[in-house]
């Protein structure tokens, strides 16, 4: 059964207070999503029943934690329908999981005179980490513009992707304007030329799940 807004409004204890003496209402879920009862719920379980180490003990606390945090992993690839489990890494969040990406894949397969490409709409979170790897490498980063209707311009996305691009690093839809990019033809173009697609997808994943090649 489908909830309607209403029951899933209830569901967030933030929305139920008043601020300026108006009902909240709350938009800034691209930046940071609120939590609902089933999640703050979970939280204060573990803290009270099975806090431990994950993967470091055979005690039970030790097990029963390790076994939640496993059992999150496999709900996470069936939500983002990945292949398998093993593809679900944890990372304190986006920003600091687009650093771990820059800072080992990119610091590894880029180059002097290779080529990084995001587009102008990027977040800091996946525009600074690709400037400090650019400089440090002596790689240059290329940007993908936008069409008058703010949409992602395909067709200097072909011309910015060559043969030299390593890494083409784009969200999937904008904190900002809301713009969903295509992600499927963008990685389609990237590996034609032998680069990867790196997608930031935090702002877009949790009403738009889909897993892509």
């Amino acid at each position: 059964m489908v909830k309607t807004l209403k029951q899933t409004n209830a569901d967030f204890p933030i929305l139920s207070q008043r601020v300026n003496d108006e009902k909240l209402v709350y938009l800034d879920n691209a930046a940071t999503a609120q939590r609902p009862n089933q999640v703050i719920s979970a939280l204060d379980h573990f803290y009270q029943h099975d806090n431990a180490n994950v993967h470091r003990g055979v005690h039970t606390l030790a097990e029963r934690a390790t076994e939640a945090y496993e059992d999150a992993r496999h709900k996470v690839q069936r939500f983002i329908n990945a292949a398998q489990p093993q593809e679900v890494i944890w990372t304190k969040g986006c920003t600091d999981g687009l650093n771990l990406v820059a800072s080992t894949y990119g610091d590894s397969h880029v180059t002097a005179g290779d080529e990084i490409v995001i587009s102008i709409m990027e977040h800091h979170s996946n525009l600074i980490p690709w400037q400090q790897l650019a400089i440090k490498k002596h790689a240059t980063l290329k940007y993908i513009g936008l069409t008058p209707d703010g949409e992602l311009d395909m067709d200097d996305a072909r011309n910015q992707i060559t043969d030299k691009t390593k890494i083409v690093a784009v969200a999937h839809a904008s904190n900002v304007m809301g713009t969903v990019n295509p992600l499927k033809q963008l990685a389609k173009i990237a590996h034609q030329h032998g680069a990867v697609l790196v997608g930031r997808r935090c702002p877009i994943c949790p009403p738009h799940a889909s897993g892509y090649d």
